[in-house]
Parts: structure tokens; C-alpha cells; sequence
């Protein structure tokens, strides 16, 4: 596939922020710091859409990119090594758990 348009659409931190225009959704999720945003890159092509770092827990937010309009990449906070608070790695929890099951209600 090639991508022609490749945009981000918003970060969210709550449901009530992610799009509702029925594309589907391919969910980027894993531990922190392995990739997840430099993939998105090598996959559209691009070097910095998606903000990377070596710092690990840098995305904090469910970052929805849409792709040649037909397609939400949807890069996930990570887990496992981010030095952040356990209210604040909770709350990645409930956004994760928000956005999984939205895959059968397309």
C-alpha cells in the first residue's frame, strides 16, 4: 500500500476525543521505548510525524493518525519502563481498555 496522505488527527485522553467517523483502527501497543511510534514512521514514510525519543514513556496520549483516508493508525502509551506516577500509569490503562474494544463495534 502506498501512502499518499498520512495526518495526525488528534491525541486523545479520554473517549469522549476519539474520532467517530467509522474508519477502522490498527492499535500500536507494547512496552515502552521498543518502537511503536518509529514504526508508524517507516510505515508512512515519513521521519517525524510521530514523535520519537529515547526517553521511554514519551507517548502519553492515544495519538490517532489517519491514513489515505481510509485507515487510524492508533499509537498507545507503552508500558513497563516509563518513570511515571501509578495514577498516571493507571489512567493509560483505562484509556487501553477504552480503546480495544471498539474493534467489534465497527
Amino acid at each position: 500500500m502506498k501512502v499518499t496522505q498520512a495526518e495526525i488527527v488528534i491525541s486523545a485522553v479520554s473517549k469522549k476525543q476519539y474520532p467517530n467517523d467509522g474508519l477502522p483502527e490498527i492499535a500500536l501497543a507494547g512496552r515502552s521505548n521498543v518502537g511503536k511510534s518509529s514504526f508508524i514512521n517507516k510505515m508512512i514514510q515519513r521521519k517525524s510525524l510521530a514523535r520519537t525519543s529515547s526517553k521511554p514513556g514519551k507517548t502519553q496520549t492515544l495519538n490517532f493518525y489517519k491514513i489515505n483516508e481510509s485507515f487510524f493508525f492508533v499509537d498507545v502509551p507503552g508500558y513497563g519502563y516509563a518513570k511515571v506516577s501509578k495514577k498516571e500509569r493507571e489512567a493509560w490503562g483505562e484509556n487501553d481498555g477504552r480503546v480495544f474494544p471498539r474493534a467489534g463495534n465497527s
